[in-house]
Order: C-alpha cells, then structure tokens, then sequence
C-alpha cells in the first residue's frame, strides 16, 4: 500500500476516534502526507522494522511506534532510534 494511501487511510480512522500510527522509511514523502503519528526508521525498503531475525530489534520498533499513541500535537513524526 502506497504511503498516500496510508495517510488517507489514518486520517479516516482518526476521525472516528481511534488513534493511530505508521512505521516510514520514506521521511521526505511523509513529511508531505503529514500522517498523524508517523516513525520513521532508518533501515532498507521493505524491511520497516530491520533485518529479519532480530526480534529485540524488531520489538524496539514496535514500542517505539506505540509510544506514539500517546501523542495529541499531531501531525508528529518522530525517528526511531534504536
């Protein structure tokens, strides 16, 4: 799903209520689309939450992400780092 989709997506969800959040590799493209809760992580394309068997990693990622439910002063892009 392309990052304007998601962004179009968040926003529709956002309006009924429920918060949410997206994991970019793309910075400059989000910057644009201006998501409500955006973390944008450093790896490869394809690999959002870094290489493959790297669980703590990968849960490093994902609570960082989390974290940014908590978030009101959106749009915020925050960067993962891990």
């Amino acid at each position: 799903m392309c990052i304007q989709t998601v962004g179009l997506v968040q926003a529709a969800i956002e309006r009924e209520g429920i918060r949410t959040v997206s994991i970019t590799l793309l910075r400059e493209v989000t910057e644009i689309i201006r998501p409500p809760r955006a973390l944008f992580a450093n790896f490869r394309m394809g690999f959002p939450l870094g290489m493959p068997d790297h669980p703590k990693l990968q849960h490093k990622v994902i609570a960082a992400a989390l974290e940014l439910l908590d978030r009101n002063d959106v749009p915020v892009l925050a960067e993962f780092r891990g």
